[in-house]
């Protein structure tokens, strides 16, 4: 959704002097955006930020005219939601501004489940407001050291993307994410390379691969298997130059696997959420995330 078509209320706080005001993210405040990650040491290139709003809508936190705070959310289908992207500026700590940018977000969410990645230093705010931990992805990054040797199963074969081929993998996207996300995947096999997994002559799977932060990034990934995604992954690691990250569940059976290639874990955060978590079908499997602030 496009952030012209959002209506969240500007906070009545902002009507003190020097106060902190909550207003909808707009285009024009990307430049502030990217650099308070980049001052967190976060990867996002302005164009990842860019990629994020154009599929959702947000609130920044402003004071004086300076953005100081931000948060975003992205809606899938009739009943579920992801926030990310949240970000609060070192002089705004302690100021309970991550719990209002996080209510006004859940306000407009309203009876929506809603899904998010946490750090360890933002789980006590996300746990306050009702989310509760249901899992945990590790992240993988890093130069390959060792080009992996994965054989199919017999009857597996990978092809790239035909036309096609993009209602069927839009369906095992929704199967196994739970939620509807086609404007999501269409915009990633626009954007990136997409990898197609046959299986007996059938589509059965498919993975992403388009650059972000630091070089590229392998994601989504559906499967019907872990062999499977470590087909379709593998693919991508052999065709691949440079830096590559992958975000995973910590319990995909990945995590050993990505190491003894040289994508070290360098991190992980908590899978939180607020109501119901989805009903995730076989080709999910928590195999790789588009993003942590994505899902």
């Amino acid at each position: 959704m496009n952030l012209a078509s959002t209506s969240i209320t500007p906070d009545p706080a902002g009507t003190a002097v020097n106060a902190v005001c909550l207003r909808p993210f707009e285009p024009g405040d990307l430049p502030a955006a990217h650099a308070m990650s980049s001052a967190l040491k976060w990867p996002h290139r302005i164009e990842d930020w860019q990629f994020a709003l154009s599929l959702g809508q947000g609130v920044v936190a402003e004071r004086n005219g300076k953005v100081l705070g931000t948060a975003l959310s992205w809606q899938f289908g009739a009943n579920y939601a992801t926030i990310g992207l949240v970000i609060v500026a070192p002089e705004l700590q302690g100021q309970r501004i991550g719990n209002r940018m996080m209510s006004a977000l859940l306000d407009r969410l309203e009876a929506r489940n809603v899904l998010l990645h946490a750090t360890v230093a933002g789980r006590g705010l996300y746990e306050r407001l009702g989310f509760v931990t249901t899992g945990e992805i590790v992240q993988h990054q890093g130069m390959l050291g060792t080009l992996p040797t994965v054989a199919g199963r017999e009857g597996d074969r990978l092809r790239p993307l035909r036309d096609a081929d993009v209602e069927s993998l839009i369906a095992i996207d929704a199967r196994g994410a739970g939620m509807p996300r086609a404007e999501l995947l269409r915009r990633l096999f626009a954007q990136g390379k997409t990898v197609v997994l046959e299986r007996g002559g059938r589509v059965a799977g498919f993975a992403v691969l388009r650059r972000y932060g630091h070089g590229h990034v392998v994601g989504p990934v559906a499967a019907p298997d872990v062999d499977a995604a470590r087909l379709l992954i593998a693919d991508f690691c052999r065709h691949t130059e440079g830096f590559l990250r992958v975000d995973v569940d910590a319990t995909s059976g990945l995590p050993s696997w990505l190491e003894s290639l040289g994508l070290l874990r360098t991190g992980d955060v908590s899978v939180m959420v607020l109501g119901r978590m989805p009903e995730r079908g076989p080709a999910y499997g928590g195999w790789a995330l588009v993003t942590q602030a994505i899902g």
